[in-house]
């Protein structure tokens, strides 16, 4: 069994994760697995490991929610029902306990990886910032059906698990990342209105939370086809632009921080 992952490190207190970026199933698994590939890739966050190349640490995932959610829990990072996962059957038959032994392993390997790199990050610069990136489907019940936009922020950035030292951190890289352009207009970005975040920034702020921060940045679909998979490539660089032109003030921000 192998859980496929990259972690590139930088001199930056940043750190950018794609923990959903990923595709790939274990031939272990491949006689379980139900789900169709485009069943998989329309609950995947496609195209975040490319918003997360930026000139800062990196953690990209290539391995599939669906093999592992490194974003749950670790008792619930193995989808076994249909409710554990949009409803879908995932697998054809009940896992066999060896496989989520095996599967179980390569989530605590994972979350040693990235506590050393939290670890060395905090030692070399007393503080981080990690940006978890994500993306979240807004037309779940048809092709030509979007959710409503009053409910789904084009951005949604999630914080409620960090310490209270970072919230006006967090405030002003909303107002920040409003005034950018996105598609010639200002994105409409707000804080914990459909997504919180997960377990992978509630891990890693009851661990380190006074050294740093979570920002849990849920990008809506709009820069694809969630559908086909065909991606807007202009607006996905503008986004991936935005994110870059944000680096150098959560630097200054840490520094405030201190």
């Amino acid at each position: 069994m192998r859980l496929r992952y990259s972690i590139k490190k930088a001199q930056s207190p940043i750190i950018a994760v794609a923990i959903h970026d990923g595709h790939a199933i274990d031939d272990a698994l491949s006689p379980y697995i139900a789900l169709q590939e485009h069943e998989r890739f329309r609950e995947e966050d496609p195209y975040t490991g490319y918003l997360a190349d930026l000139p800062v640490n990196q953690i990209v995932v290539a391995s599939s929610r669906f093999q592992t959610d490194l974003n749950r829990r670790r008792e619930k990072a193995v989808y076994r029902l249909p409710e554990d996962a949009w409803g879908l059957q995932v697998w054809r038959s009940e896992l066999p306990e060896t496989l989520v032994t095996q599967l179980l392993a390569d989530y605590d390997g994972f979350y040693r990886d990235v506590a050393q790199l939290l670890g060395d990050t905090i030692r070399q610069f007393g503080k981080f910032v990690v940006l978890d990136i994500h993306s979240y489907n807004h037309r779940r019940d048809a092709a030509g059906q979007e959710a409503n936009a009053v409910d789904n922020p084009e951005i949604n950035i999630g914080t409620v698990h960090n310490h209270g030292k970072w919230k006006a951190m967090g405030q002003r890289l909303i107002s920040y990342l409003s005034y950018h352009q996105v598609m010639g207009r200002h994105p409409d970005i707000r804080e914990n209105v459909k997504f919180g975040g997960g377990g992978f920034s509630e891990w890693i702020n009851q661990r380190h939370g006074e050294h740093g921060c979570v920002f849990s940045l849920e990008f809506k679909k709009t820069f694809m086809d969630e559908w086909t998979g065909r991606v807007d490539l202009r607006h996905l660089n503008e986004l991936k632009q935005m994110l870059q032109g944000c680096l150098p003030y959560l630097e200054y921000a840490l520094d405030g921080n201190k």
